[in-house]
């Protein structure tokens, strides 16, 4: 009994320690619009084309920011009608992100990185 009440408290502990960096942090990334199955890396010459192939195919839309690689996820087919306009151009996302995901609450036009 003394054993199964460590245990517990040993999990509930570990909950409460790691538990703040599964929260999602709402946060605005500026990067270029693709597609998560190519990333930054696509098959094809045209990274608009390639984009749009793959999310026609099922893939999600990514946003790439540097070597990052970020899955936009988002049932808001105005946002997916965005993103679709922006397939290989710089975009500005706002949403929840966890981990590598972010949960798309607005799209818009990026600014071209400066040279």
């Amino acid at each position: 009994m003394k054993l199964r009440t460590s245990a517990i408290c040993l999990v509930v502990g570990m909950f409460a320690i790691f538990e703040p960096s599964l929260r999602a942090a709402n946060m605005t990334l500026e990067g270029t619009v693709s597609d998560a199955k190519c990333g930054g890396k696509h098959m094809m010459k045209d990274a608009v084309a390639c984009t749009k192939a793959c999310v026609g195919k099922g893939s999600d839309y990514a946003l790439v920011v540097g070597e990052k690689v970020y899955t936009l996820k988002t049932s808001n087919d105005n946002e997916k009608a965005e993103l679709a306009k922006l397939a290989g151009k710089m975009a500005k996302i706002s949403g929840d992100v966890t981990g590598d995901t972010v949960m798309v609450k607005t799209v818009a036009m990026g600014m071209a990185p400066k040279k």
